[in-house]
């Protein structure tokens, strides 16, 4: 516990250092090497041994994030370039048919599509004034940005604390057996909570948009914390298939980069879609 917690402490500070790079190239390329970090973590559950299709996928990864940053200054096919990498995917495994099967390919593919894609979110929630310049503006892009973490690693936290304090009933005892009913539920509590101040604090201080409101953020909070936890799930489900405890060793307490980032994979997708949603209708 006390290893998960000063890296928890290391990774806030990080986190607050990171945010003051927000409008410099470093704000995505920072993000787009934890995309690659996680795929690697990924590539090695996947027990993926071709050099060239982990290059592949690593570069897929990073390419992804940094395309949504730089989406408006150049035109990319994009629907032809992943036409592109699935074809040479399967090339590669036709050439290297012993080593490298269909599912390790599927898999790992998937995994650099849904990390990078998910990640790259917190790039679109920056630029959210750009994209809907009648309805947002900076501040609110750094609000959507918190506000995601919030749901995501609060969620997390809160759930670990009431599980420890309260759990009594199993959640999911064949995925993962530490979880519990009375956990999930204090992690939506605290998630709608932290969620909460954060509105106030940004409302009174920052001049959040009034197309931000109380009962959208409270709302959003509790589906995104639900989300969460089945996020959390998800990536235990994987291990358990794979005979993994975690998916890597770098965060003492955390396990890996992706071990930190799964439920943030459903996330930050869902409240993009949201906002996305949300738009059409004010």
């Amino acid at each position: 516990m006390k290893k998960r917690l000063l890296t928890a402490l290391f990774g806030l500070s990080f986190a607050v250092g990171w945010l003051f790079t927000m409008y410099t190239p470093a704000y995505s390329i920072i993000m787009g090497a934890f995309a690659v970090m996680a795929e690697y973590e990924m590539l090695k559950v996947f027990q993926v041994k071709n050099v060239a299709f982990k290059a592949l996928c690593l570069i897929l990864s990073g390419g992804i994030l940094l395309y949504a940053d730089y989406k408006d200054r150049f035109q990319l096919p994009f629907f032809a370039a992943a036409t592109g990498v699935i074809l040479l995917s399967l090339v590669l495994m036709v050439l290297d048919f012993e080593r490298l099967k269909f599912e390790q390919v599927v898999c790992s593919l998937f995994s650099a599509f849904a990390i990078s894609s998910a990640l790259s979110c917190v790039v679109l929630f920056r630029d959210v004034y750009k994209a809907f310049p009648a309805l947002y503006t900076k501040n609110d892009g750094v609000f959507y940005i918190l506000f995601a973490f919030f749901c995501a690693w609060f969620t997390d936290g809160f759930a670990l604390f009431a599980g420890m304090a309260l759990g009594r009933h199993k959640l999911a005892p064949k995925i993962s057996p530490n979880k519990t009913v009375e956990g999930a539920v204090g992690g939506v509590i605290g998630c709608v909570g932290t969620s909460i101040a954060l509105y106030y604090v940004f409302k009174l201080k920052f001049n959040l948009s009034e197309h931000i409101t109380l009962p959208f953020v409270i709302v959003s909070a509790v589906f995104l914390a639900v989300l969460s936890i089945f996020g959390d799930l998800a990536a235990s489900t994987i291990k358990r298939h794979h005979g993994v405890k975690d998916f890597g060793n770098l965060l003492p307490g955390h396990g890996g980069v992706m071990d930190r980032f799964d439920s943030s994979i459903f996330v930050f997708s869902a409240l993009y879609g949201i906002i996305s949603v949300a738009a059409r209708f004010m």
